[in-house]
């Protein structure tokens, strides 16, 4: 096994922190749309639906781009499209800071949808590229989880600075803090080592729509797919738009104490990413059991929460937000299945398509959310009351069903798979085979690529 030398572990975790930098930037911009539903309903004079049709057009973007920027990526590198996402972030802010009617502030969340697409996926091919395999799953939910971090920015400054300053000035900030992310990318990161900031390997067209059938042929890029779907979409539904509304209009908490909930439930999954990281690399042939606990988890407090006579207690709350903040390091495990299964020239596509999985779910459930309450609101209320709220979140159980129910389907997928691999004679790492040349230990160690093909950082087992 090689050794990266040290100038290039210190230079590659300074391409690394400036790139998380940027998937943080990205974390505050979508984010910030959540904790301003309630004064965007009264700047744009909407219900409920109509909010939600802010995130959706957001979050539509986000998962309708993840297989195009996935073979972007893969095309182009992590540099351009990081450079790109963010332009795009910054103009979707600067114009969501002067609108005042309903389209051109939808058109303002489509940019920032389209932006935050480009971004996180990029990060992880720096990760893949710049890293050796071993240190990949820690690393992975690190860039998730510090990541979060631009959620605490948009739930407590960005809501301080909304009241004291008002609409426009909030978001003017917010462009610039994007734009100053954005010349920090430009001079600090960089695709690969030894590889200048222009030049990005630009593999012909075909051979990319290839490699990205390859992938989607992958059982392992699938169950990351619907391990991403089952896992993230409570919690991030929670974290983008209806988790403010519930606390203030449902449960009657004053708006700080809201604020302080959300950033509570970012601490915590702060907290959750490195130790479902290591859970991962300990049992990497248990990651779908860690993934349907840490779903059954959600499904049963969100259960005690609904059922609840009357208004939740506090405590109750703050569990409530602890159990959602492991659904964000549960979803990333979703990425692991796509590094084990595919090579680093596929890293794009595969991730792509695993990223896809829980925004389909959380645009459902924002929908479903919104268009329940608009019916259970009774007409002439200010605001839903709590037994609307709790129609709306129980849609999530259907959500919830499907999702564990194809887990199971792909991971037996999967096993069948490497059990294949086995009998005709391949290794078999945690969730993919690797052919051993002649003359080489039949161990599934060391550096070997996966799924059968040439080496490289996505090639180490889980």
């Amino acid at each position: 096994m090689s050794v990266v030398p040290a100038p290039t572990v210190r230079r590659a975790t300074v391409v690394w922190a400036v790139a998380v930098t940027a998937y943080l930037a990205a974390v505050f911009h979508r984010s910030s749309l959540g904790v301003t539903g309630v004064e965007a309903t009264h700047r744009f004079a909407i219900n409920a639906s109509a909010l939600a049709v802010f995130s959706v057009a957001q979050l539509a973007v986000y998962a309708a781009m993840q297989i195009p920027v996935g073979v972007l990526l893969d095309r182009y590198g992590s540099r351009r499209l990081l450079l790109a996402g963010g332009t795009l972030m910054v103009t979707g802010q600067l114009c969501f800071a002067v609108a005042t009617d309903v389209r051109l502030a939808v058109a303002a969340r489509v940019l920032v949808g389209l932006g935050d697409a480009m971004t996180f996926i990029s990060v992880l091919r720096i990760v893949a590229f710049w890293f050796p395999g071993r240190r990949n799953p820690l690393l992975v939910q690190l860039t998730g989880t510090v990541g979060q971090l631009g959620a605490i920015l948009a739930a407590v400054p960005l809501v301080a600075l909304l009241h004291r300053a008002g609409w426009t000035p909030a978001f003017l900030v917010a462009a610039g803090l994007g734009a100053t992310t954005v010349l920090l990318v430009l001079v600090a990161v960089r695709d690969a080592p030894h590889v200048g900031p222009g030049v990005a390997a630009t593999p012909a067209v075909s051979a990319v729509r290839r490699e990205l059938a390859a992938a989607w042929a992958q059982p392992g890029t699938r169950l990351g797919l619907w391990t991403h779907f089952v896992a993230q979409f409570s919690g991030a539904v929670f974290a983008l738009l209806w988790g403010y509304p519930f606390l203030v209009q449902g449960q009657g908490l004053p708006p700080t104490a809201a604020a302080s909930l959300l950033s509570l439930m970012t601490i915590g999954t702060l907290v959750a990413g490195p130790v479902v990281a290591h859970l991962c690399a300990r049992h990497p042939f248990h990651r779908s059991a860690l993934v349907l606990v840490v779903t059954g988890a959600s499904a049963a407090v969100w259960a005690v929460v609904l059922a609840w006579p009357g208004r939740s207690p506090h405590w109750l709350l703050v569990v409530l937000v602890l159990v959602l903040a492991l659904g964000g390091p549960g979803a990333v495990i979703g990425f692991d299945y796509a590094r084990t299964f595919n090579p680093v020239h596929r890293i794009g596509s595969a991730t792509g398509i695993v990223n896809v999985g829980g925004f389909v779910a959380s645009i459902v459930l924002v929908l479903a959310i919104g268009v329940v309450l608009d019916l259970t609101t009774p007409a002439g209320a200010s605001a839903p009351p709590l037994s609307a709220f709790r129609w709306a979140f129980a849609v999530q159980y259907l959500l919830w069903a499907v999702g564990a129910v194809q887990v199971l389907r792909y991971r037996n997928a999967a096993r069948r798979r490497r059990a294949q691999a086995t009998d005709a004679g391949t290794v078999a790492t945690p969730e993919v085979t690797v052919r051993v040349p002649p003359g080489e230990p039949a161990d599934g160690g060391g550096d070997r690529a996966a799924g059968g093909e040439s080496g490289g950082p996505m090639g180490r087992a889980a």
